[in-house]
């Protein structure tokens, strides 16, 4: 697991792209693909990534504010499951006009906390059950 995360706060500034850069360039050239991931996490899999990820393009491609306020959403749910400090019009702006660094600095955030982006809800659950100790610890708990 990777070191822990100061609660309060987000692991990495919204600009701290190259901190990352495998999420970077993820997030640049398939922003649909990042936040499905991001998504699906939030949701505890309820939702696959794909879904989410289509639904994200189809709303930004067809009209940007729909995949602002889609964004918006999630940036808040992970901001207010975690406890880091900011408002919701921080978020929206955020997300309105820096959509590619927004969704990457989520996806940052989820990684710093434990989770294995790739492997989805359902992977981390698994990686969890079997004793692999890069499986996120998370509050509320991740029950199979």
């Amino acid at each position: 697991m990777t070191e822990k995360v100061a609660y309060g706060s987000w692991s990495t500034g919204l600009c701290d792209c190259f901190s990352d850069c495998s999420s970077c360039c993820l997030t640049f050239w398939c922003p649909c693909v990042s936040f499905g991931r991001v998504a699906e996490i939030l949701d505890k899999g309820s939702t696959s990534c794909c879904l989410h990820g289509s639904l994200f393009y189809i709303l930004a491609i067809f009209t940007h504010v729909g995949g602002c306020i889609y964004s918006w959403v999630y940036r808040a749910k992970l901001r207010e499951a975690y406890g880091i400090e900011g408002h919701h019009c921080t978020d929206c702006l955020v997300s309105c006009f820096c959509p590619h660094l927004s969704i990457c600095q989520e996806y940052r955030e989820l990684k710093a906390r434990g989770f294995h982006m790739s492997s989805g809800w359902d992977g981390n659950v698994q990686m969890q059950t079997r004793g692999v100790t890069s499986a996120p610890a998370v509050e509320g708990g991740m029950s199979p």
